[in-house]
């Protein structure tokens, strides 16, 4: 988990992080995070004499972020968790008699994230990008105009499930070949670890024995960029962006990532304007920098209609 506080101008005042203790079930995970947050909003009132004017808070899998509830996490098991009532609850501790609820906005990990790279990272000024952090699983955010395009049933953005190998191994959505089975970090990580015999390679290992000459990591390197073509390829024709923005865990390889990569998607579109593609500007901290986002925003907005 990480979490910041922030201030005007998207000032960085405060920074922390702690793991998630998913370990311990998912209502321990929910728990870890409200009162990481009560934690956060105590500090600011301690360190700056104020209350805070909002909240943001970004976590994974399927979200209802209209009425605030984190649907579904595949990875931390937890369903149906009205998180902005029970952040409200907590936060309500210790606030001012009379004060109204904090207002706390709930957004998707990977859209918050891709939210906060095209208003202050690597998309800044650009009018149409797609965000796709390559970590654990792939997904995308498709920023238009500054915002972050949810979909009608906020699912928008789910190129990972793209089928790119269909005799490709199985994938947990149910499908074969999905991208993010060849072509995730964690993908790489797997296939570098059986082709080297290691069991606890990674992808950034990989990314190293690429950089060496190992014919074991080149031959796994260049299916996972080819995968990865064909995605970005199948991603560009539908939705036309200006710029591709590469993040997570595989994007650190820098060159040795983009620089194929840049290569593969030129030789695979035909009539497509081919993008500018581009490494991430924020790392890992995107989500948490799109989350006090989208805290100013509701501020913002509550402001205006008032």
């Amino acid at each position: 988990m990480k979490a910041a506080l922030i201030g005007a101008d998207n000032e960085l005042l405060h920074e922390a992080r702690r793991p998630t203790v998913r370990e311990h079930g998912p209502e321990a995970a929910v728990e870890g995070v409200l009162a990481f947050a009560a934690e956060l909003r105590a500090l600011g009132v301690e360190q700056y004499g104020t209350e805070p004017l909002a909240a943001g808070v970004a976590v994974p899998g399927t979200i209802d972020e209209a009425n605030g509830v984190a649907v579904f996490s595949a990875n931390l098991g937890w369903r149906d968790v009205p998180f902005r009532a029970l952040l409200r609850e907590r936060f309500a501790d210790g606030r001012p008699a009379g004060m109204p609820p904090l207002p706390v906005a709930l957004g998707h990990d990977v859209r918050t994230g891709g939210l906060a790279e095209g208003r202050i990272g690597a998309g800044e000024g650009v009018d149409r990008y797609l965000f796709l952090p390559l970590g654990t699983g792939i997904a995308g955010a498709i920023g238009i105009d500054g915002k972050v395009e949810p979909g009608a049933h906020g699912a928008a953005g789910e190129i990972g499930h793209i089928v790119v190998r269909p005799d490709g191994p199985p994938c947990g959505c149910g499908q074969r070949g999905c991208l993010e089975r060849l072509a995730s970090a964690s993908a790489v990580g797997l296939a570098w670890a059986e082709a080297c015999g290691d069991p606890q390679a990674t992808a950034a290992d990989a990314a190293k024995a690429v950089e060496s000459g190992d014919p074991r990591a080149v031959a796994v390197w260049r299916d996972a960029i080819d995968a990865l073509a064909t995605g970005l390829v199948t991603g560009l024709t539908l939705l036309d962006p200006r710029t591709l923005i590469i993040g997570g865990g595989l994007a650190e390889a820098g060159d040795t990532l983009f620089v194929p990569l840049r290569e593969a998607v030129r030789e695979k579109v035909t009539f497509q304007p081919l993008p500018a593609i581009v490494p991430a500007a924020l790392g890992d901290a995107a989500g948490c920098l799109g989350a006090g986002l989208l805290a100013w925003d509701l501020h913002s907005a509550e402001v205006a209609s008032r």
